[in-house]
């Protein structure tokens, strides 16, 4: 569905987005993630042929995102991070004017949608909250059922109940053989529907992974108390443990999933007093293998 090859533009003297190597199969949803200024915004813009590559290509649907960038805008469902209506117009007005655009009157997806999204189309958006505009552009970006849906931030100022309703939509377009591209700075948020992340920052992508696989690799906070004298020195052996910290008596450490039974073998050759083991969340799991400081963290 998407595909970059040393994808990279330059803005003056600006260096955005250096070299991606990106890839997006069909009935996938991919999160892209990273912090602000990180490059997301300007992929996006380079799949949807907004900018121009200073080096390297991008497919969409097998089209040239730049050259082609009329087909590919008949087929893709594309919500901006900075998404502009038009304030006097009605969430209706809109729906149906956009519709007329692409050639259809047919009004009954985008409603459905609408209700889904617990939106009031009879409302100007001009008296519509920041939350429900962004439900009035989600309903125009998904409304025509497109091959391929490519969204920037789309859950910003939406509650989690209606956020699980957005979540549950994009599962059905990805059941019909659709893929999306998100882009987020939240990890938390992309979790709930991606089945791949890639990691952005300073123009780079730096890691993609399965979903699955980084579960697989979850870190358990770790802590065991002891009722006699025990050294550090075996437990900081054992491989994959992080932060390991023992001090009168009480061992703190991190460690993944592949590493707990070698850590309970190690533990239960000691006096033990209490034992306490907590999965951490996916975010920190992952911050832990690709964050190196609080200003880089997606």
């Amino acid at each position: 569905m998407i595909r970059t090859r040393g994808l990279t533009k330059s803005f003056r003297d600006v260096r955005a987005l250096s070299g991606v190597e990106l890839c997006v199969g069909a009935g996938e949803v991919f999160g892209y993630l990273g912090p602000n200024g990180a490059g997301k915004t300007t992929t996006l813009r380079l799949l949807m042929g907004m900018v121009r590559p200073s080096s390297g290509t991008a497919t969409v649907l097998g089209m040239d995102a730049w050259r082609d960038a009329v087909a590919v805008h008949r087929r893709v469902g594309y919500l901006a991070g900075d998404a502009v209506l038009y304030d006097r117009l009605t969430g209706r007005q809109h729906i149906r004017y956009f519709l007329r655009l692409r050639g259809s009157s047919d009004m009954r997806h985008a409603l459905e949608l609408a209700d889904r999204l617990v939106l009031d189309t009879t409302r100007p958006v001009r008296t519509l909250s920041r939350g429900n505009r962004q439900k009035l552009a989600l309903v125009l970006a998904l409304m025509t059922a497109p091959d391929l849906l490519i969204l920037d931030e789309p859950t910003t100022g939406l509650d989690p109940l209606v956020q699980q309703t957005f979540s549950a939509i994009l599962r059905e377009h990805t059941a019909t053989g659709g893929s999306v591209l998100l882009s987020s700075h939240v990890l938390g948020e992309v979790q709930r529907v991606a089945d791949r992340i890639g990691v952005v920052r300073a123009g780079r992508l730096i890691a993609v992974e399965q979903l699955d696989v980084l579960r697989g690799r979850a870190l358990h906070h770790v802590t065991a108390r002891f009722d006699s004298p025990v050294g550090s020195m075996a437990f900081r052996r054992l491989p994959g443990l992080r932060d390991v910290r023992l001090a009168d008596g009480v061992l703190h450490c991190d460690a993944p999933r592949s590493a707990l039974d070698a850590l309970l073998k190690e533990v239960a050759r000691h006096d033990v007093r209490d034992f306490q083991c907590a999965e951490a969340e996916l975010e920190e799991t992952f911050l832990a293998y690709y964050g190196v400081g609080e200003n880089d963290a997606p």
